[in-house]
């Protein structure tokens, strides 16, 4: 997936996302078990380091791992401008190495509904736990099987503004509970007053929550649970976001 061009619209496009319900959720599992102090967080997938950012003005000592130096290259700038230091590492959580031991390790913003197999979540699972201290907390959150067929798939969405809009068309993917998003940006050039046309192909994919849950046992998880949009309770028929969280057994 290339977020080369997409990478400097990403906040612009999710500026009303629900950051701070992500931190407050995360706050909230670390009290419920015993995870005091300034935290060690991996926060993988990092994107644009928005919540890498928020996660660090909270008392986290965070790192950001990403497989886009675009959006790398953004998650730096981002830091600096707000006076904080925040490591980042070019990445790809399925091969993920060398990035030492932590106390929280996430993927957030359903970044792992972005695998495309069965074989590279495993890979990530098996990664993670190899980072993850004894006493550690993993946090992720994927996209339900209702959002991805009946939300998303078959489904337009646009945005008009002044310096930027966009068609999101969404198409059933390939493989079951799978959905490609096909986007068309268009984008202010301020020294022109034209607008410049940035087309990208994204492509999601999620699987029911027992699978999941076999993964991360297999992996060596105990899943401590399993909830849905922001709540700590179970999801139902029509959740749309999923959260899921464990530790070593």
């Amino acid at each position: 997936m290339s977020y080369e061009q997409f990478a400097y619209l990403y906040d612009e496009l999710m500026k009303d996302a629900p950051y701070d319900e992500w931190v407050q959720f995360v706050k909230e599992i670390l009290v419920k078990y015993d995870i005091k102090g300034a935290p060690r967080l991996l926060d993988l997938a990092c994107g644009t380091g928005e919540l890498s950012v928020r996660f660090a003005k909270e008392g986290f000592q965070v790192s950001g791992v990403d497989l886009s130096e675009d959006m790398l290259a953004v998650a730096q700038a981002k830091a600096e401008d707000e006076g904080i230091r925040i490591p980042f590492f070019l990445q790809n959580m399925v091969d993920l190495e060398g990035q030492g031991q932590f106390d929280v390790i996430g993927i957030f913003c359903d970044s792992l509904n972005y695998l495309r197999t069965d074989e590279e979540i495993i890979a990530t699972f098996s990664n993670v736990i190899e980072h993850l201290d004894d006493n550690g907390i993993f946090i992720f959150d994927v996209h339900s099987i209702y959002k991805i067929t009946q939300v998303f798939i078959n489904q337009t969405f646009s945005l008009n503004e002044e310096d930027v809009s966009y068609i999101w068309n969404s198409f059933p993917g390939e493989h079951p509970n799978s959905v490609e998003h096909d986007l068309s940006f268009f984008v202010l050039d301020e020294r022109t007053g034209k607008y410049d046309r940035v087309d990208e192909l994204h492509f999601q994919r999620t699987y029911p929550i027992q699978q999941y849950i076999n993964w991360l046992e297999a992996a060596g998880f105990e899943v401590l649970e399993v909830a849905a949009d922001f709540e700590h309770t179970g999801p139902q028929t029509h959740s749309e976001r999923i959260f899921f969280v464990a530790k070593r057994k």
